[in-house]
């Protein structure tokens, strides 16, 4: 039975979520409670649902049929998710589909900018958040110069520039060598915020979460510490 304490600190709720691509199904009655603090690891095979499951949450895919409750409120139409996408950070899988501009410092700023920050509150948020992910002096460099890793902790801080509840990170150490790995690892470590991170990379789900669910036949099934460690 949930408690009072534990609906307060429900984040994210999905009861019965469908979803399909044209024919193939996809998301076959899917539930899923997200509390407050939590750090979860979500793991699958490609094609399994987790990134269409991120895309759900973010309101940038509709289900055929189920219920979104996010931060407390039924999220349906286009107008609830603005709220979502204040609150929420996605990073994308591919850096290249979040970075657009011409500038590291511009990227970041885009955020706050948009939300309202002065502008001289803006480049502090922008140099702090630089130096929190070890990045410091990168204002000025060109993004799409910059090396895969770089561009994926860039996209990082375009999320955590906005000062995000809940972070959603779609296979962030893809590509990365072990270098910036265990830099990011140390970075989500020290991090204050609940996060879902859907990742293949089990020992790096181990240091950075502590819950794990697997995608199986639309559905998400939790997994103790021994079966995460057989996957």
């Amino acid at each position: 039975m949930v408690t009072i304490g534990e609906i307060d600190n429900i984040l994210i709720e999905l009861r019965e979520i469908f979803f399909n691509y044209g024919e193939r199904p996809v998301l076959k009655g899917l539930s899923f409670c997200f509390y407050k603090g939590e750090r979860v690891g979500l793991v699958g095979p490609n094609g399994s649902g987790k990134t269409t499951l991120f895309l759900i949450i973010m309101g940038l895919l509709k289900p055929k049929s189920g219920e979104l409750k996010i931060f407390g409120q039924i999220r349906k139409k286009e107008k609830d998710f603005t709220d979502v996408r204040r609150r929420i950070g996605f990073v994308f899988q591919d850096p290249d589909d979040q970075l657009f501009s011409p500038t590291v410092a511009e990227d970041i700023a885009f955020g706050p900018l948009n939300l309202g920050v002065p502008r001289d509150q803006v480049m502090k948020i922008v140099s702090n958040t630089l130096a929190m992910l070890g990045l410091s002096g990168f204002e000025n460099r060109v993004t799409h110069k910059l090396s895969g890793g770089e561009k994926r902790l860039v996209s990082l801080a375009t999320v955590l520039a906005m000062n995000p509840d809940v972070l959603l990170l779609d296979e962030p150490t893809s590509g990365l060598d072990e270098k910036t790995t265990l830099r990011l690892i140390d970075i989500l470590k020290n991090l204050n915020t609940s996060y879902i991170i859907a990742s293949h990379d089990k020992e790096f789900l181990k240091e950075v979460t502590n819950k794990q669910y697997r995608m199986i036949e639309g559905k998400l099934d939790i997994l103790d510490i021994q079966d995460s460690l057989k996957i």
